[in-house]
């Protein structure tokens, strides 16, 4: 998918802002996690190169959101070992992951819904110590249609709206690592084009993990895949070296 232009910002708004941070490099190292007695992971090891964006998939259930988690702190895991730049994060807290360069897009997006376009953003840069001027308007650079919704509360926008501020909350603290987990889900055709467009854009600038169900914009946007199924890895390469068939027999039920 080549990238397309989100256009530029509106009249009056502000220069752009200086460019992200560097991205990192990931890696999880034989990571297990138990929901009481069920094991969810079982020695999920993966790496993702600076820059790069990596696709994860596999059919519900198979463990996909659980690793977000994991990677942001949100659930611990029960073995293994997460790595930021060769930085053992394992254990940390959420902020501690979140101000080491670790930015999530949760399934659901779940944006404040009763704070406007406009406070969404400046909350998610002030938390991260970023001003509005060199993090919020690069965010808004990115997805320009906020900026007509700049006064409206969250909750009044469409599912699609949503998930742009979503993924531009997230941009406005400057991560080096974006996890994403589906992004597309119930999305209109025009604003999944817009966000693949975003992600292909980033390319270089941030490290990106892609939890997505839809084959066609993940095999289009990822530089390599890993699949799980049942909490295991049990497929994985880059994209030039991996079957769309072979990929697809792993997610469709």
């Amino acid at each position: 998918m080549s990238a397309v232009s989100p256009g530029p910002l509106p009249v009056g708004s502000l220069s752009p802002a200086p460019p992200f941070p560097s991205p990192a490099r990931l890696t999880v190292e034989s990571l297990d996690q138990h929901y009481g007695g069920a094991q969810v992971l079982r020695g999920v090891s993966l790496a993702i190169e600076p820059g790069r964006c990596l696709a994860l998939l596999g059919r519900n259930g198979a463990g996909k959101t659980t690793l977000l988690r994991c990677l942001t702190g949100l659930i611990p895991e029960s073995r293994g070992r997460i790595r930021l730049d060769g930085a053992d994060i394992t254990g940390l807290r959420p902020d501690a992951r979140a101000r080491a360069g670790i930015a999530y897009v949760p399934q659901g997006r779940e944006i404040f819904a009763d704070l406007t376009v406009a406070e969404n953003l400046k909350v998610a840069a002030r938390a991260h110590g970023l001003a509005r001027t060199e993090a919020v308007d690069e965010a808004v650079a990115l997805f320009p249609a906020l900026r007509d919704l700049w006064s409206r509360p969250g909750g009044n926008l469409s599912g699609g709206q949503q998930q742009q501020l979503a993924i531009a909350r997230a941009l406005a603290t400057r991560p080096r690592l974006l996890l994403l987990d589906e992004p597309t889900e119930g999305i209109q055709p025009s604003i999944v084009s817009a966000i693949a467009a975003v992600i292909a854009g980033l390319n270089g600038r941030i490290t990106v993990l892609l939890v997505e169900q839809y084959l066609d914009f993940a095999v289009r946007l990822a530089d390599a895949f890993v699949v799980l199924g049942r909490g295991s890895v049990v497929e994985q390469g880059m994209r030039d070296t991996l079957d769309p068939e072979a990929l697809s027999r792993h997610i469709v039920v």
